[in-house]
């Protein structure tokens, strides 16, 4: 199966479960940023619950900008700030440590453009999952695409369909329960090698 699909920032569960189960995976490259969507947010589970971690985006005085063309506002110390989170929600978790060198670069190192630190948190993430896939990007935006199945609505944070996604072990939900489609970060800090497997295990399906 191939698919459409947005790189977001630190996909959730429900971006992965459409990945892991492609054949490949093309990039909508050509489409408009939109405001409050997850291409430049994620949520994980913090003390007090579902947390929301948003990189800052420099805006275009244009009516519309291309979501390649999006730069990053690294004038906000963001990546010092999101680093700090995710020590304080998963440092306990049972998988921290072991995924921990390869992730701490990305918010080290300067990013430019939204779109390109996108993939390269993807590529990362597809490398801790051991999950080896074939990626390309579209050349030209369809609004309707008829030979590959179209997982491009996932990417609206405001407009989430429920899933039933099988419950895992979260370090916080002793306290606020199990908080369901949360950035893959979660899944993988908990269940580690596991978290191919889980992905895998669930379905989601297109509009």
């Amino acid at each position: 199966m191939k698919i459409v699909i947005h790189p977001t920032y630190f996909p959730n569960i429900a971006h992965f479960v459409a990945i892991a189960k492609a054949d490949e995976v093309i990039f909508e490259m050509d489409d408009n940023f939109l405001k409050q969507t997850y291409r430049n947010r994620t949520y994980i589970y913090g003390a007090n619950g579902k947390l929301g971690l948003n990189i800052p985006v420099i805006h275009s005085q244009k009516n519309r900008q291309k979501y390649k063309d999006v730069k990053i506002f690294n004038e906000d110390n963001w990546q010092n700030l999101h680093w700090k989170s995710l020590l304080s929600a998963y440092r306990t978790s049972p998988f921290f440590e072991y995924y921990e060198d390869e992730l701490e670069h990305l918010f080290t190192e300067k990013a430019t453009y939204l779109f390109d630190f996108n993939l390269k948190c993807f590529e990362v993430f597809c490398d801790c999952l051991q999950l080896e896939i074939k990626t390309s990007k579209t050349e030209t935006y369809k609004k309707i695409i008829e030979d590959k199945t179209d997982f491009r609505h996932l990417v609206n944070a405001k407009k989430e369909a429920p899933y039933n996604f099988k419950t895992y072990t979260q370090v916080f939900n002793n306290k606020h329960g199990f908080i369901p489609n949360l950035s893959i970060l979660d899944l993988l800090f908990n269940e580690g090698p596991n978290a191919l497997n889980y992905l895998e295990s669930q379905n989601i399906a297109p509009l």
